[in-house]
C-alpha cells in the first residue's frame, strides 16, 4: 500500500489548512501523525473503516478527521491553527496488520 499525502503550507495563527491522503489500495485503520522539530512523532488524528474516531487533547474540537473508505482516503481539516501546531504531517494506514506511512508534508503555521 503507498500513501500519498497533500495540502500541506504556510497558514497564519487562526487559520485553516485541509490535509488528503490517498490510499493506493483497501486499507483498514488510517491516520494523521506529526513530528515538531527536535520532539518525537506523535498522533494527531485516527479514524477506522467504521468511522470510529480518536484525537490527541491538543486538537480536540480543533482538528477533524474524516474518510471515503470507497475511494481509500482519509482527509484531516485544521482550523483555529496554533503555531504549536507547526510539523511535518505524516499519513499512517493500518492493513493487514502491517503499518504504512506516506512521505510527511509540512504545515507551518506562522505570522
Amino acid at each position: 500500500v503507498q500513501l500519498q499525502a497533500s495540502g500541506g503550507g504556510l497558514v497564519q495563527p487562526g487559520g485553516s489548512l485541509r490535509l488528503s491522503c490517498a490510499a493506493s489500495g483497501r486499507v483498514n485503520a488510517m491516520g494523521w501523525y506529526r513530528q515538531a522539530p527536535g520532539k518525537q512523532r506523535e498522533l494527531v488524528a485516527i479514524i477506522d473503516n467504521g468511522g470510529s474516531t480518536n484525537y490527541a487533547d491538543s486538537v480536540k474540537g480543533r482538528f477533524t478527521i474524516s474518510r471515503d473508505n470507497a475511494k481509500n482516503t482519509v482527509a484531516l481539516q485544521m482550523n483555529s491553527l496554533k503555531p504549536e501546531d507547526t510539523a511535518v504531517y505524516y499519513c499512517n494506514a493500518l492493513s493487514w496488520g502491517v503499518i504504512y506511512w506516506g512521505k510527511g508534508t509540512l504545515v507551518t503555521v506562522s505570522s
